[in-house]
C-alpha cells in the first residue's frame, strides 16, 4: 500500500501537436499532450490527464458525437479505441500508415479515417457487441496526393475530403445513384478545410493560400437516390466465389474509384456543382499561409488561423469580418468551436499553448502555456496546495495541486533557471538562475520584491533555504563559493569558500541550522549557521558529488555521486551509515546516435535527484533515464520502479535499437543522404543535455530532472521531457485491511452500528478498512456523541480516523460535521499526538491543507455575503423615507451615525 502510486496528472504541458475537441456539451476540451490526453474542464476549473498512453505521439483525436468513445493515432498509424466514460482502453488496433485526420459521422454509426491518398470508412464501434471494434466497410480512391480533412453532411450521407493535390472530393457515405463521388477544384494550394453547409449539400473549401471557395449543389439530401439492391442469385453466386477467399485473408470491404474527368453519359443525372463565389482572406497584403480552420454550421461563423498566429472571424455566406486578433507569434496548428458556438479553442504547437476564447464578450475562458523549453526544477509549498517549477526558458511557473492549472507566471530572470523552492511561509517563492540572480516572488501581490545579487557576476547553479524563511544560500558553478543573504534586509551576509570544484547541491537541515554543500571536488562541507559560517565537517567520497538531501527529522544525510552510488551518512559523527549501487536499477536506453550499447553506456551514468519520503523511511532518486526508483533507506533496497514514459518519440527510451532501422555500417540515423562527402550526421559533444537544437529532425531525450515528495505524503512530482507527472495513491482500488478477524464484514459492522455501539462499529469499520463504510459509520455518529466517541477511541485509531477525514474534507459536504470530528480528536488527544508528532507530521500537513482550501473558499463567500446582506439592509432602512429638501448639518450627522450603526448590526446578525 505504501508504495501504490499510480499516474494521477500530467501539468507544465497543456497542447503539443494534433487536433483538439470540444465535448458535446462544450464544457470540456480534449487536448493531445505528446503520448497522453489531457480533458480541461472549463466549468469546474479543472484539468485531468487520461491514465492511458499510446507508443508514440498523438497526431489525430477522434470524437463520438455522445463523447463516450474516442479514437487515439500516433505518428506511426497505431489507434486506441478509448471509452471517456471508463478512462480505459477498450480496442488496439494498427492502420500501418501515418494517419492524417479521423472523422466520426453525426449519427455516430460510421467513421472516416484518411491516410496517403486513400479515405477509409469503418463501421464505428460500440453500437452493438462485436468482436472486431473496427470493421472496414468501404475504400474511397480519388486524390492524387495525401487528404488532408474530413467533414460530413448532418444525416450523414455524404462526406468530403480534401487533398494537397488542390481538389476536394465529395463522396456517398452509401451507393446513391446520383452520387457516387464528386471532385471539385478551383484552388492554387494546397486543401486545409472543407464544411458542408447545414443540411445541405453546399459547400465550403479553404486552401492555403488564403482562398474560400463557396459551392452550391442543384441537389438537396432529401433528393440522393439510393441504388437498387442486387439480385439474390447474383449475390449468391459472388458468395459462392469469395468464399474460398475469406480463409486466406481478410475482407476489404467494397472499394470505390473515383475520377477527375467523367464522360457525358455519366453527368447525365447525377449530382452538379457550381462555384458560387470565391474570396480571399490576404487582401491587406498580410500575406502568410492559412493553417487551420473551423466552422460551425448553425451560427455560420468560419474561424481562420494563420502562421503568424492571428486568427480571423468571418460570418459565411456573405463573408463578413466580424474580428480579427493576434494571439501568439507562431502558428495555429489546430481551432475547434463547441456546441453553442460561444467558445472558440486554439493550439499553437510551437509554443505550446492552448487558447480558450469567448468572441462575443472578447475574453478569454482559458489561456494556458507550458514551459516553452525543458522543465528543470520544482518545489511543493509546506502545505502541498501548489507546485512552482521552474525552466531553461526562465519563466517560473506556480501550479494549482487541485485544479491542476498553472495561476501565475514571473518572468523576471534573463536567463535558465536553476533552483526554485518555497520558504516555510508558503507565500514566498525562491529562485535561482545562470543570469546571476536569486529572487523573491510574493504570492499575494504575485511581485518580484527582492532581487539578490553576488558582488561579481556568477552562475548560481543551486539554491537553498532554510526552515525560518530568513537565510538564503545559493552556489556557483564558476567561482565554486556559496553564496548567504539575509531575507530580511536582501544584504550579502557571508561568502563561503572552500571548495575546489562548482557547487552542484545545498541542503539546510530541517531543525539545525547546519548547511550541507556538495560539490564536484567530491566532498561535502558541512557549515554551522551560529559558528560564524565555520565548516564543522567535510565528508569525502570516492566521485564528484551531485546531489544531497537531508531527511525530515535532520538526522540523516543522503549523498548521490557520479560513480552511481547513494551513501547515507550520520552527519553529526561524520559516520557512513549504509550505501546503495543503483547504477544499474537506471536502466539506460540506447540513443540514435549511440556508437556504443546502452549496458555499456549505463557505467558513466548516475542518479541526479534524490529526495526523502515525508515521512523518512523511503528515498526517491532519478536521473537521465525514463526509471525513477524507490528506495527502503534502512533496508537499503528497491522497493518499486516507475516507468514514467513510454513514448518512442523520445530519444533513448529502448535498450536496443529496432533491428529494421539498422544496417551493416550501424544506425540509419547515423547515415545522412544529403551529407555529401562531408562526414554524416554530427555527433553530439559530450555533455550536451539538449542536443542539437540546429538540425531538421531534432528528438528530445528522455530524462527526470527533478523529484520532489508532497509534504502531505500521498504524492510526488517529477519533471521530466514530458512535462510535470505527479503520481499519488489510489486507496479506492485495493483492499488493504488492518488487523482483520473472520467476524469482521459489512454486515456485522452495519449491525453494531444499529445497536448504537458507535466507538466499537469505527473500529470495526477501520479494520476492514473499506472508505464507503467508514464514511458510512462516521456520518451515522450523532453530532452529540461525537466527544464521547472520540474521547473512547483507541489511541491507534484516532491517527487513522484523522486521516479519513483529511480525505474526506476534499469530496464532503459535511463540513461542520468534519471539522467538529477533527476539533474533539485533536483536542482530546493532542498530548499523545504530540509525543509522535515526526512521525504523523505528513498526515497532520494534509488535514491542514484541506482545511486551508475549505477556509479559503468560505471566507471570500462570506466575506462577500456579508457586505451584500449590510448593503440591502442599508438600503431597505432607507426605502419609505422623505428627506426634506434642506436638512441640517447635526442631522445629516445624525442619520450617518444610524446609519453606521444599522450597518453594524446586520453584520452582527449575518
Amino acid at each position: 500500500m505504501k508504495f501504490a502510486y499510480r499516474f494521477s496528472n500530467l501539468l507544465g504541458t497543456v497542447y503539443r501537436r494534433g487536433n483538439l475537441h470540444f465535448t458535446p456539451d462544450g464544457n470540456c476540451v480534449i487536448s493531445p499532450v505528446g503520448n497522453r490526453v489531457t480533458v480541461f474542464d472549463l466549468k469546474n476549473n479543472k484539468s485531468e490527464t487520461l491514465p492511458l498512453a499510446t507508443r508514440h505521439n498523438i497526431t489525430c483525436v477522434g470524437l463520438s458525437p455522445d463523447g463516450s468513445l474516442a479514437i487515439l493515432v500516433d505518428e506511426e498509424g497505431a489507434a486506441l479505441l478509448v471509452s471517456l466514460i471508463g478512462k480505459s482502453v477498450i480496442h488496439q488496433f494498427h492502420f500501418q500508415k501515418p494517419v492524417h485526420c479521423v472523422c466520426f459521422s453525426p449519427d455516430g454509426r460510421k467513421f472516416v479515417i484518411t491516410k496517403d491518398n486513400v479515405a477509409l470508412m469503418y463501421h464505428a464501434p460500440g453500437k452493438k457487441r462485436e468482436f472486431n471494434a473496427f470493421v472496414l466497410d468501404k475504400t474511397y480512391y480519388g486524390p492524387y496526393d495525401e487528404t488532408t480533412c474530413i467533414d460530413w453532411t448532418d444525416d450523414s450521407k455524404c462526406f468530403a475530403v480534401g487533398s494537397k493535390d488542390m481538389s476536394t472530393w465529395v463522396f456517398g457515405a452509401e451507393r446513391w445513384v446520383n452520387l457516387i463521388y464528386y471532385s471539385l477544384g478551383g484552388h492554387k494550394d494546397a486543401i486545409v478545410a472543407c464544411f458542408f453547409e447545414e443540411n445541405s449539400l453546399d459547400l465550403y473549401t479553404i486552401s492555403q493560400d488564403g482562398a474560400l471557395c463557396v459551392w452550391r449543389c442543384d441537389t438537396d439530401l432529401d433528393g440522393l437516390k439510393p441504388r437498387p439492391p442486387k439480385d439474390r442469385a447474383e449475390d449468391k453466386n459472388e458468395s459462392i466465389k469469395n468464399l474460398g477467399e475469406e480463409f486466406i485473408e481478410e475482407p476489404k470491404g467494397e472499394e470505390i474509384h473515383g475520377k477527375a474527368t467523367t464522360n457525358e453519359k455519366e453527368r447525365r443525372e447525377k449530382v452538379k456543382y457550381s462555384r458560387a463565389a470565391k474570396y480571399f482572406f490576404n487582401k491587406e497584403g498580410d500575406f502568410n499561409n492559412l493553417t487551420s480552420a473551423a466552422y460551425h454550421k448553425k451560427t455560420h461563423l468560419l474561424v481562420t488561423g494563420y502562421a503568424s498566429g492571428i486568427f480571423h472571424l468571418h460570418e459565411l455566406p456573405e463573408f463578413n469580418l466580424i474580428h480579427s486578433l493576434s494571439i501568439s507569434d507562431q502558428r495555429i496548428a489546430t481551432i475547434s468551436i463547441n456546441s453553442t458556438g460561444d467558445w472558440i479553442a486554439f493550439g499553437c504547437s510551437g509554443l505550446g499553448q492552448l487558447l480558450v476564447w469567448e468572441w462575443q464578450s472578447e475574453s478569454y475562458v482559458l489561456k494556458q502555456q507550458g514551459h516553452f523549453n525543458s522543465m528543470v526544477s520544482l518545489a511543493y509549498s509546506p502545505d502541498g496546495q501548489y507546485l512552482v517549477t521552474g525552466g531553461d526558458d526562465g519563466k517560473v511557473k506556480v501550479w494549482n495541486t487541485s485544479s491542476s492549472f498553472c495561476f501565475v507566471t514571473f518572468t523576471e530572470h534573463t536567463s535558465s533557471i536553476s533552483a526554485v523552492t518555497f520558504t516555510s511561509t508558503s507565500y514566498v517563492i525562491l529562485s535561482a538562475s545562470l543570469d546571476g540572480t536569486v529572487r523573491a516572488f510574493d504570492l499575494h501581490r504575485y511581485r518580484n520584491f527582492r532581487t539578490f545579487t553576488s558582488p561579481r557576476p556568477a552562475q548560481f547553479s543551486c539554491l537553498a533555504v532554510d526552515s525560518s524563511g530568513e537565510i538564503i544560500s545559493a552556489g556557483s558553478q564558476d567561482s565554486f563559493d556559496i553564496f548567504v543573504w539575509s531575507m530580511q534586509s536582501g544584504r550579502l551576509l557571508d561568502v563561503l569558500s572552500g571548495h575546489e570544484g562548482p557547487i552542484s547541491s545545498l541542503c539546510f537541515n530541517p531543525m539545525k541550522s547546519i548547511l550541507a554543500s556538495a560539490s564536484w571536488d567530491k566532498t561535502v562541507r558541512l557549515w554551522d549557521m551560529f559558528d560564524s559560517w565555520r565548516t564543522k565537517e567535510t565528508l569525502t567520497l570516492n566521485s564528484d558529488v551531485l546531489v544531497v538531501a537531508f531527511r525530515p527529522d535532520g538526522n540523516e544525510l543522503a549523498v548521490a555521486a557520479l560513480d552511481g552510488q547513494i551513501t547515507f551518512w550520520d552527519h553529526e559523527n561524520a559516520v557512513q551509515t549504509g550505501s546503495i549501487e543503483g547504477r544499474h536499477d537506471l536502466q539506460m536506453g540506447r540513443k540514435e546516435l549511440d556508437k556504443i550499447t546502452a549496458k555499456q553506456s549505463a557505467k558513466a551514468k548516475s542518479f541526479t535527484t534524490l529526495c526523502y519520503s515525508a515521512d523518512g523511511q523511503s528515498i526517491l532518486a532519478g536521473g537521465l533515464s525514463k526509471f525513477v526508483c524507490i528506495y527502503h533507506v534502512k533496508e537499503q533496497i528497491l522497493m518499486k520502479k516507475f516507468e514514467i514514459s513510454c513514448n518512442l518519440s523520445l530519444d533513448a527510451m529502448e535498450e536496443y535499437l529496432d533491428r529494421r532501422k539498422m544496417t551493416e555500417f550501424g544506425s540509419m540515423a547515423l547515415i545522412d543522404d544529403g551529407a555529401g562527402d562531408e562526414d554524416g550526421v554530427a555527433i553530439a559533444l559530450p555533455g550536451v543535455k539538449r542536443g542539437d537544437m540546429s538540425s531538421r529532425h531534432f528528438k528530445p531525450e528522455i530524462r527526470v530532472t527533478c523529484l520532489r515528495f508532497s509534504p502531505t505524503g500521498r504524492s510526488w512530482a517529477a519533471t521530466t521531457t514530458e512535462g510535470l507527472l505527479i503520481y499519488s495513491l489510489d486507496s479506492g482500488l485495493i483492499f488493504d485491511p488492518f488487523e482483520l478477524d473472520i467476524d469482521i464484514t459489512p454486515s456485522s459492522v452495519r449491525k453494531v452500528l444499529s445497536q448504537k455501539e458507535y466507538t466499537m462499529a469505527i473500529v470495526m469499520a477501520f479494520r476492514l478498512n473499506e472508505k464507503k463504510l467508514i464514511q458510512e459509520v462516521i456520518e451515522t455518529v450523532p453530532c452529540n456523541e461525537v466527544d464521547v466517541v472520540s474521547s473512547s477511541l483507541p489511541e491507534l485509531y484516532v491517527e487513522k480516523v484523522l486521516e479519513f477525514l483529511a480525505s474526506a474534507f476534499e469530496t464532503s459536504h459535511h463540513l461542520e460535521f468534519y471539522l467538529t470530528w477533527a476539533q474533539r480528536l485533536l483536542i482530546l488527544h493532542g498530548q499523545k499526538l504530540k509525543t509522535r508528532s515526526g512521525k504523523l507530521l505528513p498526515m497532520i500537513q494534509f488535514l491542514q491543507k484541506s482545511i486551508q482550501r475549505h477556509f479559503e473558499d468560505v471566507s471570500k463567500l462570506c466575506e462577500w455575503n456579508r457586505y451584500n446582506i449590510k448593503y440591502a439592509l442599508a438600503i431597505s432602512q432607507q426605502r419609505g423615507m422623505k428627506r426634506p429638501a434642506e436638512t441640517s448639518e447635526s442631522e445629516e450627522e445624525l442619520e450617518d451615525s444610524n446609519s453606521d450603526y444599522l450597518m453594524e448590526e446586520a453584520s452582527v446578525h449575518s
